[in-house]
């Protein structure tokens, strides 16, 4: 082997043993994602203490640490999180929202939903969209109604949570939400 062409095999050998190093199965988008459902799912809980024992009793959790909301007449909202069981991420998720009426303005939150049987947390995991309110009913929770929510009274197959609001959206409309499957 002449000079150059060891040269050549052990740049190559290492460019590829450093790229093999490098791909490994979760990208930064991952990472991303998994660090702001960790810090939403924190916040929820020291904000909302009831929501402890929806975590401990949920077949699965989708957890939307960021959903960023804005409209003038027509609105649109897009956010995205993951699907935790267990506290483990198992698949990450994507929402879209469109909304038309009389509004104005914008904001951003974070949004859980609790799947409290495994029935309905398979099907929503099944389709390929979700759309609340048409697939599955759900039960909004808010900080008025959560006083009365424990072990024992724990009876709806969804509850969504709504927390960390911020910014202004004004107004009376309709709306519509969609959840993808998505691979970062």
């Amino acid at each position: 082997m002449t000079g150059w062409s060891r040269r050549t095999f052990l740049m190559g050998a290492t460019a590829g043993g450093l790229s093999a190093c490098s791909g490994g199965t979760r990208s930064n988008a991952r990472f991303e994602i998994d660090d702001n459902v960790s810090a939403a799912v924190q916040q929820m809980q020291s904000e909302l203490p009831f929501t402890r024992s929806l975590m401990d009793n949920a077949a699965g959790v989708l957890m939307m640490p960021t959903v960023t909301k804005a409209g003038l007449i027509v609105g649109g909202a897009y956010g995205k999180g993951s699907l935790l069981i267990g506290q483990a991420p198992v698949d990450y998720y994507e929402v879209f929202a469109a909304s038309y009426g009389l509004q104005a303005g914008a904001q951003q939150y974070s949004s859980a939903l609790f799947f409290m049987d495994s029935d309905h947390l398979r099907k929503f995991r099944e389709r390929p969209g979700w759309t609340l309110g048409a697939d599955v009913e759900y039960t909004l929770i808010d900080n008025a109604g959560a006083a009365g929510v424990d072990n024992n009274t724990i009876d709806d197959a969804v509850y969504a949570v709504v927390f960390n609001q911020a910014g202004i959206l004004l107004g009376l409309s309709i709306e519509g939400s969609k959840y993808n499957r998505i691979i970062p």
